[in-house]
């Protein structure tokens, strides 16, 4: 038998296929007709693009939080352990560092396994990169002949070929496989293998064992499928049998498997990354309106365009302060429970409680609004949608409680936490160091460090003063302690503040004293003295941009303002007359590193030297002269020892809102405490008082701020100007109407229910 013509016809037949493919590669690639839809470009290929996560970095380069869509942040390949890429070659390309994107030896064997019905994938490492960066498999490379079923898989596949060979052509073996590893997506929000690592095992990826390794490429097959905290069965079989590719290869032995097959899987550590979880969780959700606005300017996506955010915040200081008021708000929330025991704590002026309390709260949700949509208006109905009881979350100090109430009833318990902000400034600089906007981020989302605003009490004295000694006085200048009277021409009334203690003791004292004692009476005869109109002006000098009632109660605190506006006054008699905005953006960079914005501080000279420095003789008042509002910080720690300290106490009248901000050489830090609502508080001033509600906050946060010696702040003197020419021992006589004119005009009064707020 002539075995010619059948070899001849076996090469026409190889040489036709091989045409044939050649002719369909070269269709596919050029979208002949626009038949098959097009290919990533030159462009594409050469600046891939996937989401990254934007990251947001502390002053001393620990990583505070991200904002993404996607959780991904890029490893480097020097960043990837050896087990890590054993496990993956063994499993998914053993052939990787040979090929050149296709694997032809596997795309044949393909067809074997196609045979006897066994379904496994054949594609490289490269061409999953392909199908990962580019979505080959989306609509937007479709063409007219990708609605036919059988021939869409086979045009999908020769275009994921067609780029694999081009991303090798483009880059090397290292920059694939680091490619790769940064494009997947394991399941958990976690995209990429540096958030898979973090998220699965609290570790980086160069860290990672070898079955660790196994069980986060065993994820690739079927992220959810496979899941160690879903399918914990599944994910320890799917581990095991990478295992058993990696030993198939030679990369460990087979004693080594055994024994690691053995091993159960440990995710102890794992945790889901959201904007709920970590330090600064309030920051950040106040800093990414900031990023928005920049962001749309310059035209960049905030959650996928991998930008490096540069703060102010130290992440020890920042650690430091959430700890001091997650330690005193359990506690206080404690004796705020026994103190409303079996009452509930939303109570008028008289004691009584507020009717209709939670009904007026409900109709602010978007739940209720939608319950009288759905029931055209009738609110009876919607009441009563409004207390049937639906699975939820509740807060509580303990942990959070999954549990079955009514939205009514949810209100009702949410209602009797109180709540507190805080933040920490360095006045020379105006760098925020801390800022804690509330308890917790994941339950109660409002920030009460600059969103919120409440009346600041006798923590707005120090204001009045400062207007004081700008204008003549001194903390030696000497009133007496007794009824001063405003008289309001439009309502016909007169106004007489009380001290806290509702008596005048008549005695003759010094502004610093009255101060230190937070004396109601002498803060209004300076109030009266200087006019309400001149004090909001001056608060307005440093830094006060809420509005302020030019009013005499505004000496006693009436007008709201935030924890972030006082820090920053308090600053400015620190810095030695220097108001500096308060800042926390230091600049902010692309992926790459380059920078696409720097900041700056905004800063003012508003009061002299002088002026300055009398008020912070007159803060240290308070923690030195007798029945001074901050004695207590003797009791609750160390910073008092071998240290200058300042501060003032604030109380509303019915003790709705406790303040401290506390000043040292080298740092200022506000502290607000209070009910959600005006209405919940305590009503007695054993417990209501901010010396009890947040000095001590203040006292356990700068304890370890000054324990930590790598920080550099030391305790010590304030800076005292060269050359004062006032004389802070009192020695001589002091006028006790240095501003002049007719001590007996009439300011414009508020209401007298506005006037008895006190400390």
């Amino acid at each position: 038998m002539n075995k010619t013509p059948l070899i001849k016809k076996a090469w026409i037949l190889l040489a036709s296929l091989f045409g044939g493919i050649t002719i369909w590669t070269l269709a596919v690639s050029v979208d002949l007709f626009g038949l098959f839809g097009g290919l990533p470009g030159t462009e594409n290929l050469a600046n891939p693009r996937s989401e990254l996560a934007s990251e947001v970095y502390t002053e001393d380069g620990v990583l505070l939080g991200k904002y993404f869509r996607e959780n991904r942040s890029p490893a480097r390949f020097e960043d990837l352990s050896p087990n890590l890429i054993k496990a993956l070659f063994a499993t998914e390309d053993i052939r990787f560092e040979n090929h050149s994107g296709i694997d032809l030896r596997g795309t044949i064997a393909i067809l074997w396994y196609l045979v006897r019905f066994d379904r496994r994938g054949s594609s490289t490492l490269t061409q999953q990169l392909a199908k990962n960066l580019f979505a080959t498999r989306s609509e937007l490379y479709e063409g007219q002949l990708s609605g036919i079923p059988g021939l869409r898989t086979a045009i999908i596949k020769t275009k994921e070929w067609i780029t694999a060979v081009r991303l090798e052509r483009t880059y090397t073996k290292q920059e694939i496989l680091t490619m790769y590893l940064n494009t997947v997506h394991f399941g958990s929000n976690a995209y990429g293998i540096k958030t898979a690592a973090r998220t699965f095992f609290n570790t980086t990826p160069e860290k990672l064992s070898l079955e660790q390794s196994a069980l986060l490429v065993g994820l690739l097959k079927a992220p959810t499928m496979y899941s160690p905290v879903y399918n914990a069965k599944r994910a320890f079989e799917r581990r095991n049998t990478v295992l058993e590719q990696i030993e198939k290869y030679n990369f460990i032995t087979e004693a080594e498997l055994e024994s690691l097959k053995l091993k159960p899987v440990d995710i102890r550590q794992y945790r889901v990354e959201n904007h709920n979880e970590g330090y600064g969780t309030y920051f950040r959700t106040e800093l990414k309106k900031d990023l928005l606005k920049i962001c749309k300017e310059k035209g960049i996506d905030l959650y996928s365009s991998g930008l490096r955010i540069y703060t102010t915040i130290n992440s020890r200081m920042q650690r430091y302060a959430e700890r001091a008021l997650d330690s005193h708000m359990r506690y206080q929330q404690g004796v705020f429970f026994r103190y409303w025991k079996g009452r509930n704590p939303w109570v008028d002026e008289n004691g009584k409680e507020i009717t209709n309390f939670i009904l007026n709260n409900a109709r602010r949700t978007a739940l209720f609004q939608s319950y009288l949509e759905q029931y055209n208006g009738n609110e009876d109905s919607a009441i009563a949608a409004f207390r049937r009881p639906m699975r939820t979350s509740l807060f509580s100090w303990r942990g959070g409680i999954d549990t079955t109430i009514s939205p009514w009833d949810s209100i009702a318990y949410t209602k009797h936490f109180l709540h507190s902000g805080m933040m920490s400034m360095d006045p020379f600089t105006g760098h925020i160091k801390a800022w804690v906007g509330g308890i917790n981020h994941k339950y109660f989302k409002y920030d009460h460090v600059r969103q919120g605003r409440r009346q600041p009490g006798s923590a707005f004295k120090p204001i009045v003063y400062a207007t004081a000694m700008d204008n003549g006085f001194t903390p030696c200048t000497e009133m007496v302690d007794a009824p001063v009277t405003f008289y309001n021409k439009e309502t016909n009334t007169y106004w007489t503040p009380k001290n806290s203690d509702g008596k005048f003791s008549g005695e003759r004292m010094t502004l610093r004293k009255a101060m230190a004692q937070s004396i109601n009476s002498v803060a209004a005869q300076v109030m009266k003295k200087l006019g309400p109109e001149r004090v909001v002006a001056f608060a307005k000098l440093l830094g006060i941009e809420s509005s302020l009632d030019p009013v005499p109660a505004l000496c006693l605190g009436s007008s709201d303002v935030s924890v972030y506006e006082l820090v920053s006054a308090y600053s400015t008699f620190v810095s030695g007359g220097t108001w500096t905005r308060p800042y926390y953006l230091l600049r902010i960079t692309d992926k790459n590193g380059n920078e696409i914005k720097a900041f700056t501080p905004d800063k003012k000279e508003v009061i002299s030297k002088e002026t300055a420095f009398m008020m912070v003789h007159m803060l240290m008042g308070a923690t030195r002269e007798r029945n001074g509002t901050a004695l207590g910080l003797h009791r609750l720690g160390k910073t008092l020892v071998g240290n200058e300290v300042g501060g003032k106490t604030g109380t509303t009248s019915n003790y709705s809102d406790g303040w401290f901000i506390g000043i040292t050489k080298q740092l200022v830090t506000g502290i607000w405490v209070g009910g959600e609502d005006r209405s919940i508080h305590f009503r007695s001033f054993n417990y209501g008082q901010g010396s009890k509600m947040a000095l001590p906050i203040w006292s356990y946060y700068m304890d370890k701020v000054y324990d930590d010696k790598v920080l550099g702040i030391t305790k010590g003197p304030f800076k005292r100007p060269e050359n004062l020419s006032i004389d802070l021992t009192c020695s001589g006589k002091v006028s006790l109407d240095p501003v002049g004119g007719d001590t007996s005009r009439v300011q414009q009064a508020s209401d007298p229910s506005q006037g008895s707020l006190d400390d």
